[in-house]
């Protein structure tokens, strides 16, 4: 796992500076403590920083082909690249090396500029061929890794973490307006919008292949989702074999791995199905809270002792506030999930032992495990009997009870489900994962931020994207697809790699190798979902595998008391954030309405800790990114040119090879 940067001028006479390369290289030392690597072609130069996982010795990025006129750098895994290394060198390739990253080199040769197609893995990577002055970048199919870029008349900037492109000093620091609202509404961005005006996301699946300055954007990737009939044995046998061959290919390593194990339903079958192909026990970690409805380390303890793991749990009450200085540094693209707490907090403690952990991530979106799938069908279902006039009424009444401190609870339910009722059917499940309406923007943003919004909000952007993503007649999978495209890769995906990388942990998620994915997404709706019952046949698959308990009991979700410590232990430090001064300043937001959510929330009147944790994270990403220029102190490693000397005999400068 390794972090890449990097950066082309259009004009051929305008060099790229090295040490300004090291510089934004060295931003992201977390992703890569081990090793740093460069390399500089006069107008085009890129880096790396590497977390060693696979051939450890001779794995130095960049890395280049036999003659040294086609280089890559690489963050993820390549799960199938035993196979495509024998194949590719019986085609007459030559390696040098046993790491992963060789084999996109020779692919690229051997297959063409969408050589992406035939990997199989988790990726972000930068290809550069010195003869035809040709980039491309890549990402894997489903987002797992992250991969954005600057775009302008004179120039394209690359990187795996946004912070490394704030560090190059011609790229501006301005807000995208209908990005904030997008991030204040759901808690993200849509790709291919980030908060910084310019910054884009690569789509998952997707390669941005620049050729002087035509540069074309194309999907390498949809999913291949055959129409056949199934039958529930079939189903069950065909996914537990698709499973059980992912997990197997995604423990190829060369250091300890483990895996995360919350004892929910997919982290249990995660490790259940390491521990088939594992003689040792495998090392398993977890988290949990004081607060009793926010602790699950009963149900991982359980798992640990049926498949005889090394099991490592730890009950934690953070200090919230010297967390919250600390882990914001990492969050240049803000994230508003607060799951993003605990998954850092277990990736600290999971990195004190190994360098690599599996986790469940994915199952809930292909199986159709979220609360958000139920309600839309309830609404549905409701909205032939409840009249909107009732709908009301009821809304009217819940409004009379304040919510309690549990996680979730009947009256945080009931509250949340007619909440969700007031945004508009077309947002389906999107309805329980939106948490501002049009009456909250007119009453939350300034005038001057409502008219710089273009093409509508939040809420009419992610409409579009569930038209995009319609396939047929099955309202669950056309929910499950619009999840795959938003929910999974721009919040939980980058989530996980953000919290993990943070502590140079490589984080593998089984579940979505694609053969899995396009297995499940050619199953209909009703194997999912069934009289009520989310995730049916991925339970049924595995029904001999797990204790009885974790099939039986209900989905919990990886969170925090935040509403309970805004209250408390973070309520002066949500009030200096969010302080009448800067609120003004800024210009974005009413002060008014913000004062009246952080008063009605201390008082427990309401809970608007999804509304209010957006905004301080907002302003602190503002304070950070957009006034002040980040500055990060590199981790003290060693920088290396790229080895070995290209075979046109052209010399190495000091600090890179440097090609005119």
């Amino acid at each position: 796992m390794c972090g890449i940067v990097g950066w082309l001028n259009f004009d051929p006479e305008r060099p790229v500076s090295p040490e300004r390369l090291v510089r934004m290289n060295d931003q992201m030392a977390h992703r890569g403590p081990d090793d740093a690597g460069h390399i500089v072609f006069g107008s085009f130069g890129m880096a790396m920083r590497r977390l060693s996982i696979i051939d450890l010795s001779s794995g130095h990025q960049p890395i280049g082909n036999e003659d040294g006129s086609v280089w890559v750098v690489f963050n993820g895994e390549i799960y199938n690249h035993p196979r495509m290394r024998s194949t590719l060198a019986s085609a007459g390739h030559r390696f040098r090396t046993a790491t992963d990253t060789e084999v996109l080199v020779h692919a690229y040769e051997e297959y063409g500029p969408n050589f992406a197609a035939k990997l199989d893995g988790m990726f972000g990577f930068a290809l550069w061929d010195d003869r035809k002055k040709r980039l491309i970048l890549g990402r894997d199919r489903l987002g797992i890794k992250p991969l954005f870029y600057y775009l302008d008349t004179q120039k394209l900037a690359f990187a795996s973490e946004v912070k490394a492109l704030a560090a190059h000093d011609e790229i501006p620091r301005d807000v995208d307006p209908g990005a904030l609202d997008e991030f204040l509404t759901l808690e993200y961005t849509l790709a291919p919008r980030t908060l910084m005006k310019g910054v884009r996301k690569l789509l998952p699946g997707h390669v941005l292949i620049v050729e002087g300055r035509r540069i074309t954007d194309e999907a390498y990737w949809t999913p291949n989702v055959p129409s056949a009939p199934w039958t529930l044995g079939k189903a069950r046998e065909r996914l537990r074999d698709a499973l059980s061959e992912a997990v197997k290919s995604h423990m190829i390593s060369d250091v300890p791995l483990g895996a995360f194990l919350s004892g929910g339903v997919d982290s249990s079958i995660i490790v259940g199905l390491m521990s088939r192909h594992q003689a040792r026990p495998v090392k398993t970690f977890s988290i949990g809270f004081e607060e009793a409805s926010y602790n699950e380390s009963a149900y991982a303890r359980l798992v640990a002792r049926h498949f005889g793991t090394e099991h490592n749990e730890f009950l934690l009450k953070p200090d919230p506030v010297r967390f919250l200085d600390d882990f914001l540094a990492y969050l240049d693209e803000p994230n508003g999930d607060v799951s993003v707490f605990p998954t850092f907090l277990v990736s600290q403690m999971t990195r004190g032992q190994v360098k690599v952990a599996l986790s469940g991530d994915g199952g809930d979106e292909l199986f159709g495990g979220y609360d958000t799938y139920l309600a839309d069908k309830v609404e549905r279902w409701s909205r032939t009997l409840v009249p909107e006039q009732g709908r009301n009424a009821l809304r009217r009444w819940s409004a009379r009870f304040p919510p309690t401190e549990k996680k979730k609870g009947v009256v945080n339910r009931v509250k949340r489900f007619l909440e969700g009722t007031q945004h508009p059917s077309g947002l389906q499940q999107y309805r329980w994962m939106a948490y501002l309406t049009d009456p909250d923007r007119r009453a939350l943003y300034s005038r001057e931020f409502l008219s710089a919004i273009p093409h509508g909000n939040a809420t009419r952007r992610l409409q579009e994207v569930f038209h995009e993503t319609r396939d047929g007649k099955d309202v669950l999978n056309w929910q499950i697809r619009t999840d795959l495209r938003v929910y999974l890769p721009e919040d939980i995906l980058a989530k996980v790699d953000v919290a993990s990388m943070a502590n140079s942990l490589e984080v593998r998620v089984p579940f979505l190798d694609h053969h899995v994915v396009e297995l499940a997404l050619s199953m209909p709706g009703r194997f999912k979902v069934r009289n009520l019952q989310r995730k049916y046949i991925l339970k049924e698959a595995f029904r001999d595998l797990l204790p009885k308990p974790i099939l039986e009991r209900g989905k919990e979700g990886f969170s925090i008391p935040l509403k309970n410590w805004l209250r408390r232990e973070l309520r002066d430090s949500m009030r200096e954030v969010l302080n009448e001064a800067d609120v003004r300043g800024m210009g974005y937001f009413e002060w008014d309405a913000v004062n009246r959510l952080i008063s009605e929330h201390v008082q427990g009147v309401q809970n608007h800790s999804h509304r209010l944790w957006g905004l301080m994270v907002f302003h602190l990403w503002h304070q950070k990114f957009i006034k002040e220029r980040p500055t990060y102190e590199p981790y003290g490693i060693t920088h290396r040119a790229c080895d070995g000397r290209p075979a046109s005999g052209r010399d190495p400068a000091v600090l890179g090879h440097t090609h005119p």
